[in-house]
């Protein structure tokens, strides 16, 4: 496989993995270095949870 075929793979990769909410955790967390620094961040755990909740109080978007 080319060089150029493999970084397009890998574009839809991540393109479908950001899409899936792969990196929601480390986009939290990089959000949160930047305005919350004194503060510590929610678990990875805590994250999902509160994420979960706060979807299910109020649905958008959601296929199912």
């Amino acid at each position: 496989m080319s060089l150029n075929v493999r970084r397009h793979v890998a574009g839809i990769g991540r393109y479908i993995g950001d899409l899936m909410g792969d990196r929601h955790y480390q986009y939290y967390l990089e959000h949160h270095r930047r305005h919350h620094p004194d503060d510590p961040p929610m678990s990875e755990r805590e994250y999902w949870r509160t994420r979960h909740a706060a979807q299910d109080r109020s649905p958008q978007g959601r296929c199912c």
